[in-house]
């Protein structure tokens, strides 16, 4: 009986143990396209079937490492984005700056490429990072907008500087813009679009959560956000209604290690209502 008892135990120990290998590799060893149409009636008519890529939290050397920045590179430049918005957290040293963005500055969308900071940049490297930005053609958006345009139409960029410091960096940089503007609003962490007036953005885009990092059977112990599981990731809605899309990233940070929470590039296909 004891025998009968140890061989059951076992079997699920095995099963447990299988599983667990089995959410870990199939969370590292690839980066999945994660895609979205976002259909809005202020989405000008030239900007309809506008494809944007969106990256945040690549944590190079974490678990992104040469390999994987090449395979990246490959799979942004495989789907052809108009524009490529950058949320945070690129590095993982400093000395790991200049072949990160000298990879990503060969990606040349036609529309550019758009960046703001993340906790990790205002902590060190930042001097690195925005050097590197410039020599590769990144266009920094801190408490800043910039236009899009396609056939005399526009679209607006913003971009939040350190959401960390609301002392300082409490006001939308959205609340000069018009509400009649399509505007998309880049930021590191999803709390920032719950805590600061962002009404005027018809979309935020976010990161800093990596989906939880390590999520089994749905459940993240830890989250990176004063709102527990509410902003973790995917599309998701602030109190007062704007759309937003938190993205799980692509690196790690503390532990170079991933499970249920897979790495990932968000697509996202603008549609107009019209």
């Amino acid at each position: 009986m004891l025998f009968t008892f140890y061989q059951s135990y076992m079997k699920q120990y095995n099963y447990l143990l299988f599983l667990v290998i089995a959410l870990l590799f199939s969370s590292c060893a690839t980066i999945r396209v994660k895609s979205y149409d976002f259909l809005n009636q202020d989405i000008p008519q030239a900007f309809d079937s506008c494809r944007v890529a969106f990256v945040s939290d690549l944590h190079y050397k974490s678990l992104l490492k040469e390999k994987g920045l090449n395979k990246l590179v490959k799979l942004l430049k495989a789907e052809q984005p108009d524009v490529l918005l950058l949320g945070g957290d690129y590095q993982s040293a400093c000395e790991y700056v200049a072949p990160l963005f000298d990879a990503l500055g060969t990606i040349q969308p036609p529309l550019g490429t758009y960046a703001v900071m993340g906790n990790h940049e205002y902590n060190r490297c930042y001097k690195e990072v925005v050097e590197q930005m410039l020599e590769n053609d990144i266009h920094l958006l801190e408490h800043q907008t910039d236009t899009l345009w396609r056939d005399r139409e526009f679209i607006l960029l913003s971009g939040v500087r350190n959401p960390f410091d609301l002392e300082r960096n409490g006001v939308s940089p959205t609340l000069s813009l018009t509400s009649s503007d399509f505007v998309i609003l880049l930021v590191h962490t999803p709390d920032y679009a719950e805590q600061v007036a962002v009404d005027n953005a018809d979309l935020v885009l976010a990161g800093h959560t990596h989906g939880g990092q390590v999520r089994i059977l749905g459940y993240a112990p830890v989250t990176n956000s004063r709102y527990g599981r509410r902003f973790l990731s995917g599309m998701k809605k602030t109190s007062a209604g704007v759309p937003m899309i938190i993205t799980n990233g692509v690196g790690t940070s503390r532990r170079n290690i991933r499970i249920g929470a897979r790495a990932e590039v968000v697509m996202i296909t603008l549609v107009t209502s019209s």
